[in-house]
This record gives structure tokens, sequence and C-alpha cells, in this order.
């Protein structure tokens, strides 16, 4: 089975974050940077598929020159091969222009299996993987904790709500989004380091993969929140303070 991963590279949890000098994005000068721990689980549940059925793990990131750390980590955890998009103004595209650039470099694999993150920690939008699925043509399944393969194709466990899951069948070549948590994530050995040297990392622009798209989001500036504090007095009886204070919540507050 060959099996696509697609992983982004994001801030990390402890990193401190500050406005750059512009106002216009993030100081990234101090910045860390991890892989987004989403699509390490979708990598953790692909090198287990690998390990119980054969196959090869292919990773995609798309994003800056620094990304390609990441996608060493990838390949030290077991992946067989990687494809870095080379993309410098990542964060001005939306979904869309990013599922493509990611679609662009995944067709030509003709993958059985393709796997990505349920969201991105930095942007939470949950939307790159089910539009990749789109344009791929590709039956697709979200919210996934756990995958097997059978003979018809797919059998895979999904999160709901409240507790409950599902099972649901799907055919190959299919797309999934994995949901943090289903497994328990692997360290990349020291052979493991060492191997992923070695292994082939191919680069790609978006103009060779015939996804150039013009940016598409624009920041004019971004800023955090400003603190602010008031101080209301409910005056009257206690049913009519209670009622006030009802008031103020529905339409001040919000909450309610």
């Amino acid at each position: 089975m060959k099996i696509v991963v697609a992983i982004k590279q994001v801030p990390g949890r402890d990193t401190p974050l500050r406005i750059a000098e512009n106002s216009r994005w993030i100081d990234e000068s101090e910045m860390q940077w991890a892989m987004n721990e989403p699509d390490a689980y979708a990598l953790e549940e692909a090198l287990l598929l690998k390990e119980r059925d054969g196959g090869e793990v292919i990773v995609v990131s798309a994003g800056p020159e620094r990304v390609a750390s990441t996608i060493r980590e990838a390949l030290a955890l077991g992946a067989d091969r990687a494809i870095h998009i080379v993309c410098e103004d990542l964060r001005r595209r939306d979904a869309l222009c990013v599922a493509r650039l990611l679609a662009a470099a995944i067709k030509p694999e003709k993958p059985d299996l393709v796997l990505t993150g349920l969201q991105s920690e930095d942007l939470g939008l949950g939307q790159t993987g089910v539009i990749v699925a789109e344009l791929l043509g590709l039956p697709h399944a979200t919210m996934v904790l756990h995958v097997e393969r059978i003979d018809s194709g797919l059998s895979v466990k999904r999160e709901l709500e409240e507790g409950w899951f599902q099972s649901i069948e799907l055919p190959t070549p299919a797309l999934l989004t994995i949901q943090s948590g289903g497994n328990k994530l692997r360290y990349a050995t020291l052979m493991g380091i060492k191997r992923a040297r070695t292994k082939e990392l191919r680069t790609a622009s978006a103009p060779e993969l015939g996804a150039e798209d013009a940016p598409t989001v624009g920041l004019d500036q971004i800023s955090v929140p400003k603190k602010q504090k008031s101080t209301q007095i409910l005056r009257g009886t206690a049913k009519e303070a209670a009622i006030a204070l009802v008031e103020r919540l529905k339409t001040e507050a919000r909450v309610l």
C-alpha cells in the first residue's frame, strides 16, 4: 500500500509569540517550529499500516526552506521519502490554494491512501484535507481514530460527539483526516535519525507542479486583544436586578 501523508510545520506550543514591528505578522526571528500534532497522528497511523501490511509512506509538506527540518523529522520516524513544496508565501494562501499545491504533488504518486491531520494547530480551519479529497476525486472520511485494511478497501473508526463513534468502510484510493489521540506517538530512534539523512527529499515549486495561484489572503494589521474593565451596578429589587443581569448577558456579553 502506498500512503501519502500531508504534514504542516507550525509554531511550537511553548514558543513566545510576538507581533512584528510592522504589525503585519508574527516576529519569527526567535520562533521554534514543530510538526502539527494532528499530522503527527496521521503519520503514526500510516506507519502502523505499513508495519502491518507493507508498502511505502511518502510525506508531503508545503512551506519555506525551514520546513525541511520537520520533513526530516518525519523521515526519522519512519517515512520512506518526502516531497517539499517550496513556498515562501504559504501564510498568504487560503485553504483552497494550499490544497491545490498538495493535490498537484500527490496526484502523480497515485497513492492508495492519503492521510492528513484533522486540522492545523495554528489556523484550525479543518478544511485542507477535505478539499484535497475533492480535487483528487477521492472518497473521504473525517475525524478518524483508527484504520484497518480489509478486502474491500478500508475499515475506519470515526469519532462523533458525546462519546459516540462510527465505523464505516471505504474503497481505495481514499483520503482520511486523522483525529489526535487515536494512537501513541513514537519517538525517532538514533538509527532512524541517521537513516533520514540518506532518504530521498525531493523539492518542487508551485510553478513546477502547475499549481501557481496568486496569494489570496492579505493582512493589514494584527494586534493582541485590548484589556478592558468596566463595572455596572444593577439597582432595584433582587428580582429586578436578576432580570437586568440576564438581559445584559444576552445582549451585551452574548453568553446566553
